[in-house]
């Protein structure tokens, strides 16, 4: 399939039902209609707007939404979005906030490359900004990358990371989310050995697949029953000559899309038509709980092929991070040359993309770092979108996090307020309790 005809064949099916909603909606919307009252207009018109909103989402990158911030003064200041790094395949960005005294906590949020863009983390950057400088690894969507910018797999995307943890500083405070965890453990296992004093100050792991045999998903149920040959053959694809990008091979976020919503198929068509029912009762919102969701979730961006190939063969099938045995730029990476980074792992009980025990594997390759720098949470009843984003972020893990920053903090500006409160190597929920 590593054509260009297959991937402009599913931009033209996007692009037809995208015209397709505009045109009911235009001709439900029509005045002559209303001289024949009849509710089956009003449906499809319903029917269009969702249609023609859903279908032009896809291709279109969500906006950060953080436009002001209410600081300690009680006035709104205005928050610009800069680039602290800027590389082909992703940059480095900073949420400022001019006149607010800069805060002791640094922050960098090391955001997935999975089929989303990194506005997926928008509410966890936004509950971080109150008491933090935030950074965050804005990744660009392989489509638009000119094929001369040349590859981007697993070793390029750690290196990315040692140089952003390079012009950070090592008073920085990394939290990784999802798919980038066993990579963000590499490019800190790779500046120990190269340039220790470049070693961020702690890392805050949340749910990410160190060990993907430690605890079986459909994800890594999927990964181990197709060969690299079936993924390549079926899941990569040329870019058209619409995109700046054409010719490169990517995994299409259209493919990736149609991938998340069969695995809740059922679920997705139900939201969608509930949600044609309330539009016709004129019971919607712009900003209401189902285009709030899905504005996010249906926006989706092209990931390089040797990215994608990469991920599943050397993470997921072969396990290299989690046998201690990654390779980046012809150099092994040796987990056991962490010694001074704190390390916390967070997992929810109830995550079925990275299941418990995934990502707490990667302390027992921290050989040589102290008890003392370790520590792990397990959330009761928390899904994967929970623990970086949903309520249980919110209530219990994002005050055990910024404790365990400061307690790893050359200057914190608080402690952890008494031994309840810590945060356990291999906890398994006692520390749950609000800060």
């Amino acid at each position: 399939m590593k054509y260009m005809m297959t991937y402009d064949l599913m931009e033209s099916m996007r692009n037809t039902n995208q015209w397709l909603g505009a045109t009911a909606r235009a001709f439900a919307s029509y005045p002559a209609v209303a001289l024949w009252p009849n509710p089956g207009m009003e449906m499809l018109k319903a029917w269009g707007e969702v249609t023609e909103r859903s279908f032009s989402r896809m291709v279109a990158k969500p906006d950060w939404g953080i436009s002001t911030f209410t600081c300690e003064d009680g006035k709104d200041h205005l928050v610009s979005i800069n680039t602290v790094v800027k590389r082909p395949f992703g940059d480095l960005i900073h949420f400022a906030v001019p006149g607010r005294k800069a805060k002791k906590r640094r922050v960098m949020l090391v955001a997935p490359m999975s089929g989303h863009y990194a506005t997926l983390l928008r509410k966890t950057v936004k509950s971080l900004l109150v008491d933090c400088e935030v950074y965050i690894t804005d990744w660009h969507n392989a489509r638009d990358i000119p094929v001369s910018e040349g590859k981007f797999d697993v070793e390029d995307y750690t290196l990315y990371l040692v140089d952003f943890m390079k012009a950070l500083g090592n008073d920085i405070h990394v939290i990784a989310v999802c798919q980038p965890v066993p990579l963000t453990l590499a490019a800190t296992a790779y500046l120990a050995e190269e340039d220790p004093k470049a070693q961020p100050a702690s890392l805050t792991l949340i749910g990410g697949p160190v060990d993907p045999e430690a605890n079986h998903t459909e994800v890594t149920d999927f990964g181990r029953s197709v060969t690299m040959g079936q993924l390549e053959q079926t899941m990569i694809q040329r870019v058209g000559f619409k995109y700046a990008g054409v010719g490169r091979l990517v995994y299409p976020g259209l493919l990736q899309l149609a991938s998340f919503i069969s695995m809740n198929g059922e679920t997705h068509a139900d939201a969608f038509k509930d949600q044609i029912m309330r539009v016709a009762k004129g019971e919607d919102g712009e900003h209401d709980r189902h285009n709030t969701f899905y504005d996010e979730y249906l926006a989706v961006m092209d990931m390089p092929a040797e990215f994608y190939l990469s991920t599943v063969e050397r993470i997921f099938k072969g396990r290299d991070i989690a046998r201690n045995d990654f390779w980046v730029d012809g150099k092994k990476v040796d987990f056991g040359k962490i010694t001074t980074v704190a390390v916390k792992i967070v997992e929810g009980e109830d995550d079925d993309i990275s299941a418990p025990g995934q990502c707490l594997a990667a302390l027992d390759l921290l050989t040589s770092l102290p008890d003392d720098k370790k520590a792990a949470h397990l959330e009761p009843g928390a899904g994967h979108y929970g623990i970086f984003a949903g309520r249980s972020w919110r209530n219990n893990i994002r005050p055990l996090v910024l404790d365990f920053i400061d307690a790893n903090s050359g200057d914190p500006t608080r402690k952890m307020r008494n031994a309840k409160h810590e945060d356990l190597p291999h906890d398994t929920g006692l520390a749950n309790v609000a800060v």
